[in-house]
């Protein structure tokens, strides 16, 4: 009887350091991959907003055939309309291709950059300058938008960009912090070993 405990026990204690050390790994991967899932974050929930905002206006067509999907065909149907009919002070389609292309302009440049580069290098500046910038064009456009009224979907839409964009210069300065503690613990690992290394050549020659 007391063996059948112990080993359920020893099971029990398994079974959470096995679930705690896979916690730890998505918690570590999440932190680590912050900028990427940001960056997809920003590039599909506007998407996804103008999509809900804008979907109901446009008509459905009885020429397509049932076999497609009907959302793809309305998400499409409503990039057409909106480019075509492009108007700063009403069109949403900017605000999803802002988002689209300051995402794609920081995974490039976190890409690009390797430890120096995200640590003091040109990852945290071009992040800010992009994120800035965007929120001073989504800020413009909103007093026009609103300016006359606006819907909750609509609201949702500018007030995620906005939030994403302060979102990619958090990412991007905890990031930075990361790389530069990472890059001074490397420089005392290599000024103790170069102080090792030079004290036991100079034991030999006095030796």
């Amino acid at each position: 009887m007391g063996l059948l405990k112990d080993e359920t026990s020893t099971k029990v204690l398994r079974l959470i350091r096995t679930v705690f050390f896979l916690i730890t790994m998505i918690v570590s991967f999440l932190f680590f991959s912050a900028p990427i899932l940001v960056s997809i974050a920003d590039i599909l929930l506007p998407t996804a907003l103008l999509s809900a905002s804008v979907s109901v206006s446009v008509p459905s067509s009885p020429s397509i055939d049932p076999s497609y999907d009907k959302s793809l065909f309305i998400f499409f149907q409503l990039i057409s309309s909106q480019l075509s009919s492009y108007d700063f002070r009403h069109s949403l389609i900017d605000i999803p291709l802002v988002s689209i292309l300051r995402s794609g302009i920081i995974l490039c440049v976190y890409g690009l950059c390797d430890g120096p580069g995200l640590s003091t290098g040109p990852y945290l500046g071009i992040t800010t300058v992009c994120s800035v910038m965007s929120l001073l064009f989504v800020s413009v456009k909103a007093s026009y938008v609103f300016g006359g009224g606006g819907d909750v979907v609509e609201l949702a839409l500018f007030v995620c960009s906005s939030a994403l964009a302060i979102g990619h210069i958090v990412v991007a300065y905890r990031t930075s912090c990361r790389e530069r503690r990472k890059l001074l613990v490397y420089k005392i690992d290599v000024e103790a070993v170069s102080q090792i290394i030079y004290l036991f050549i100079l034991e030999l020659i006095t030796c």
